[in-house]
C-alpha cells in the first residue's frame, strides 16, 4: 500500500538526504527524487509549456543531484539549490529550440466529451489565465512562478536569477499589474 506523504519536509531533512545521496545512497536519491519531483516537473513545464520535455528534464536534474550532491553549499536551502539546476537545464532546452517552437495537437482529446456550462467557464478562466500569463515577458513569468508557485522569498528568488532583489519585486510588481489588466479585458470580452 502506497501512502501519500502531504507532510511538509523541512530543509534540514532534504540536507540530510543529499548528504546521503553525496556517499551514494540510492534509497535517498529515492527519497530525494519523490520529494521534489514535482516541484521541479512544474516548474518545468511553466517555463517549456511541453509536458514531455518537463518530465525529461525531471530526469536530468534529477541526474545532476545524483551526480553532483556533494556541491551543494548549505548556504542556500535545498529547493533554491534544485531549482537553480532546474532553470539552467530548462534555459539550455529553450536556446536548442530556439528555431524548432511549434506545438503539435493533441490527438488523443475524445470527440464524445461532454462539456457542461460548468466546465466551460472554469476552462475560460484557465484559458486567460494561461494566456496573460504566457503574454509576460519571460523574465516576468519566471519570477512569478518562482515567487507564487514554488513559494519561494524575494531573496530566494534573487539569488537564484542572479539579480538584486529590488528587481525582481519590480518584476513581480509590473507583471501582477499587467494580469490584472489583462484579465480584465478578458473579462469584458466575455
Amino acid at each position: 500500500m502506497v501512502v501519500i506523504d502531504l507532510v511538509k519536509h523541512t530543509d534540514d531533512e532534504s540536507v540530510q538526504l543529499l548528504r546521503q545521496i553525496a556517499s551514494g545512497s540510492e534509497r535517498a536519491m529515492r527519497e530525494f527524487y519523490n520529494r521534489f519531483e514535482r516541484t521541479v516537473y512544474t516548474f518545468s513545464l511553466s517555463r517549456l509549456n511541453d509536458p514531455h520535455i518537463a518530465s525529461d528534464l525531471v530526469n536530468e536534474v534529477m541526474l545532476a543531484v545524483w551526480n553532483g550532491a556533494e556541491r551543494f553549499r548549505e548556504g542556500s536551502k535545498v529547493k533554491t539549490w534544485l531549482l537553480g539546476i532546474a532553470r539552467y537545464k530548462v534555459i539550455d532546452q529553450l536556446r536548442k529550440r530556439k528555431h524548432d517552437d511549434f506545438s503539435e495537437l493533441d490527438d488523443e482529446v475524445p470527440d464524445d466529451t461532454l462539456i457542461t456550462e460548468e466546465l466551460l467557464t472554469l476552462a475560460e478562466d484557465r484559458a486567460a489565465v494561461r494566456d496573460c500569463l504566457e503574454r509576460l515577458s519571460a523574465t516576468q513569468r519566471e519570477v512569478m512562478q518562482l515567487v507564487f508557485y514554488e513559494e519561494l522569498h524575494y531573496r530566494e528568488v534573487a539569488e537564484l536569477t542572479a539579480c538584486p532583489e529590488g528587481t525582481v519585486k519590480t518584476r513581480v510588481y509590473h507583471a501582477k499589474q499587467w494580469l490584472k489588466k489583462c484579465l480584465e479585458r478578458w473579462l469584458r470580452e466575455d
